[in-house]
């Protein structure tokens, strides 16, 4: 079976609204690492394992200790979810 080379290159923009709407990461956080993704939250114990939900973008949708609560988030907002490590 041949199979042929795909060349498609794909812009700055399209790549950065690539799964928008359609994918969400989820990633484990640090208590340390709140504040930069999510502003608003208040001082957080660091020995909380904490969960977060974002959009493909990067745009941060969901912060819980409970990452149940991410894929439920998900689901709610039909989002296809991957986990990042």
């Amino acid at each position: 079976m041949l199979l042929k080379e795909a060349n498609t290159r794909l812009t700055q923009s399209q790549l950065e609204h690539l799964g928008n709407g359609e994918v969400g990461y989820i990633r484990k956080m640090k208590s340390d690492e709140v504040s930069r993704c999510f502003p608003e939250a208040p001082d957080i114990d660091p020995s909380l394992d904490l969960w977060a939900l974002f959009g493909a973008d990067g745009t941060p949708i969901l912060l819980t200790d409970n990452r149940s609560s991410t894929f439920f988030k998900a689901a709610e907002d039909d989002l296809k979810t991957v986990s990042l490590h």
